[in-house]
């Protein structure tokens, strides 16, 4: 909690005893010599405090209580706001910093704490559980923000919020396309988002490829310019390969970048080849192929998959761009690949 540049522990303790003992709480202390003071203090109502005294002037307060009411905040706040008074008296004001996190909220029946890619702990405001259901291949919720609206999350994973058109339009080229009459493929991309704004723009013909797809997005799996097809993408891409039938787009919106960094170690780096080589085998000569990196501070995921790109059976080029979208709050790298012109 507070942080001093010199700290005799058992002063630090001797001082702050007296703050738990009028809450009534029951205390047990641990002393190891060179390495300070861990002090517990239980109450009756199972709430406890754990105070570690460090003897280079680290002092850590953790409070765990059961009630989220108002009256529990308040008493919380109360006791933190005496133990920092009691600090700033022990050591006459001379503190380096204090520092004070939110509350924590487990076991609550919305759970609002989502990891992102760089494994950062995120508080959404959560207010609503608007679904979840396990399908046969992953559990799939839809939660409320207040913020961000609807957001869906896949096994763990924050997928797409309804504030994230960013993520849309830069997994479509930023809106520097012409999909004027062209024919895509889109691998993935189960919330229909990427589909709605594709059809908007005229195209030919657009297949979607999605192993589970179970919203309310569209009335029907097939339209005048569109088709869903409820499979498994990859013998899909085999047999169109085998068929010989070509998109001016590919859109893969299936997985990001694995975060292992051992491709030979990580099924799921072999299962982003099988899908890049099987993917160029059905993109046209002139045609693009779009897809999302993952975190912009995951820089050796990022970099291990652009050497991946350099094994396709075909040589090809790439560009990137980095997008913030908002539901991650964390910036996010998106690619475009191509196949190499080779001069005859």
């Amino acid at each position: 909690m507070a942080a001093s540049r010199f700290a005799d522990c058992n002063a630090v303790l001797k001082a702050l005893q007296p703050i738990f003992q009028e809450q009534g709480m029951t205390e047990t202390v641990h002393n190891w010599e060179d390495h300070g003071y861990l002090a517990t203090y239980i109450k009756k109502n199972g709430s406890f405090a754990n105070l570690r005294i460090y003897p280079h002037g680290l002092v850590l307060l953790d409070l765990q209580s059961y009630n989220d009411h108002a009256k529990g905040r308040e008493e919380t706040d109360q006791l933190l706001n005496k133990v920092e008074e009691r600090m700033k008296e022990l050591f006459h004001g001379n503190i380096k910093k204090v520092k004070r996190l939110p509350a924590i909220l487990r076991g609550g029946t919305i759970d609002r704490y989502w990891p992102t890619a760089d494994g950062r702990l995120v508080e959404y405001d959560i207010d609503e559980v608007v679904y979840d259901e396990d399908s046969p291949y992953q559990n799939i919720k839809i939660l409320h923000s207040k913020q961000f609206g609807n957001i869906l999350i896949l096994s763990g994973d924050v997928n797409l919020a309804e504030s994230d058109l960013a993520y849309t339009r830069a997994i479509m080229g930023s809106g520097k396309e012409d999909y004027t009459g062209k024919e895509v493929l889109i691998l993935g991309g189960g919330d229909g988002g990427i589909l709605y704004e594709i059809v908007k723009l005229k195209p030919k013909m657009v297949t979607m490829v999605e192993i589970s797809f179970e919203n309310d997005i569209l009335d029907n799996l097939k339209g005048e310019c569109y088709q869903v097809l409820i499979e498994d993408c990859i013998p899909v891409l085999k047999r169109y390969a085998k068929e010989g039938r070509m998109f001016d787009y590919v859109i893969n919106d299936l997985t990001a970048v694995p975060i292992s960094t051992s491709p030979e170690e990580d099924s799921t780096w072999e299962f982003l080849r099988l899908i890049l080589d099987l993917s160029m085998k059905v993109l046209k000569q002139d045609g693009k192929y779009f897809t999302q990196g993952n975190c912009i501070n995951l820089t050796d995921a990022l970099t291990q998959y652009e050497e991946q790109l350099s094994r396709l059976y075909c040589p090809v080029e790439f560009s990137k761009e980095i997008v913030c979208v908002p539901s991650y709050m964390e910036l996010w790298v998106f690619y475009t690949i191509w196949k190499k012109h080779v001069e005859a």
